[in-house]
């Protein structure tokens, strides 16, 4: 990294008769015929464009239609990476103006504005083809303060009251949405629910997301059976590939029921927790793959995966899910999990975290991450 003036970063996009400057949510972004300038502000922020880690940098928009068109549509346009324009990065902070390199558009997001017919550019990834090494990060995306974390008192509850144990972890991880009285009870239907099932229900109503993100539990007003009318399908897989379902009797839900996990052209395998663990489980991962703040590997070796959770704490419940059998390491504020698919030999690891340092126990362990937030 270098500190450059604005003069010579502006002429890396070219003359001035042929460059034209925007401002994309809080960057500015300079488009040339030569090339295209970003500017972010040092700091670090989830409402704002900013050096997200050591590997990215993200635009927060909407952005006008020109960079719209420099972005995203003309490196489709142009093809091979040997015709696509440089795309420049700098970032603004009290020494001045710092460039940290090029990088390529890896994700957008956009959206449709009706009075203009036109698809609007509001999130931008750019990843750098040079990563930053630690110091050079801190230098342009100053450390967050230090911050409450949810503490683990939730976790000495799982091996005896799981319904405060789940109640806990989900009322420390999500901020409530409403401050809105809670209702007397779940509505007269879901009597025919596992007294675990309503009480996930009910914590829902002022946290939606613990619903899930990534798969989720149905809502209560979708609850369904399944084709032949024996089970209860309450949970899905998020494009359909699986349920989760209880068995459907006359004489009532059991007290902690058989939690069965179905793929759609299999037949149903039994969940190693009863519906009372699956609760818990389903929350940490969904908590996790729902972080702001994440780590993620893959291909780790039992070694590296002892390695790398020596800090955290297991959670004392059997492998989660049949289709890739999962345990979860717990620290203040941060869920990791660890799945291993039918016939791997190494571990999927994901950390999601409610605070950028609480990513700080895993950060000592060599690993290749494809992303690492902290």
């Amino acid at each position: 990294m270098s500190l450059v003036d604005d003069e010579w970063a502006y002429a890396l996009c070219g003359g001035t008769a042929v460059r034209e400057c925007f401002t994309f949510g809080s960057a500015t972004v300079v488009v040339g015929d030569v090339g295209t300038l970003v500017i972010v502000e040092a700091g670090d922020a989830l409402d704002r464009s900013c050096v997200w880690n050591a590997n990215e940098v993200r635009l927060l928009g909407p952005a006008p239609t020109p960079i719209r068109e420099r972005l995203v549509e003309e490196p489709r346009q142009r093809g091979t990476d040997d015709t696509k324009l440089p795309v420049h990065l700098t970032v603004r902070n009290s020494e001045g103006l710092v460039y940290i390199g090029t990088g390529s558009m890896t994700q957008a997001t956009m959206v449709l504005d009706p009075s203009r017919n036109e698809q609007v550019l509001t999130y931008c990834a750019l990843r750098l083809h040079s990563p930053l090494s630690r110091p050079d990060l801190d230098r342009v995306r100053p450390p967050l303060p230090p911050a409450d974390l949810p503490n683990l008192e939730w976790l000495r509850h799982v091996e005896g009251n799981r319904a405060s144990a789940l109640a806990q972890f989900i009322t420390g991880w999500y901020p409530a949405v409403s401050q809105a009285a809670e209702p007397p009870s779940v509505p007269a239907p879901a009597l025919d629910l596992p007294d675990g099932l309503r009480h996930f229900y009910r914590l829902a109503r002022h946290r939606p997301r613990c619903l899930g993100v990534q798969n989720r539990v149905l809502p209560f007003s979708e609850r369904q059976t399944d084709p032949k009318g024996e089970m209860l399908v309450f949970g899905e897989e998020n494009q359909g590939g699986f349920f989760w379902s209880l068995l459907w009797t006359l004489d009532g839900p059991e007290a902690d029921p058989t939690v069965w996990f179905r793929e759609y052209d299999k037949p149903p395998i039994a969940e190693q927790e009863p519906l009372s663990g699956f609760l818990i489980q389903f929350s940490l991962y969904e908590a996790s793959m729902g972080a702001e703040y994440v780590g993620l590997c893959d291909q780790v070796t039992e070694q590296q995966l002892d390695r790398l959770t020596e800090g955290l704490l297991a959670v004392p419940l059997r492998p989660f899910c049949p289709a890739f059998p999962t345990r979860f390491y717990v620290a203040p504020g941060l869920v990791l999990h660890a799945s291993q698919e039918r016939g791997d030999t190494g571990f999927s690891v994901w950390a999601g975290a409610t605070h950028r340092a609480a990513l700080a126990p895993l950060s000592g362990t060599p690993l290749k991450w494809i992303r690492f937030d902290g």
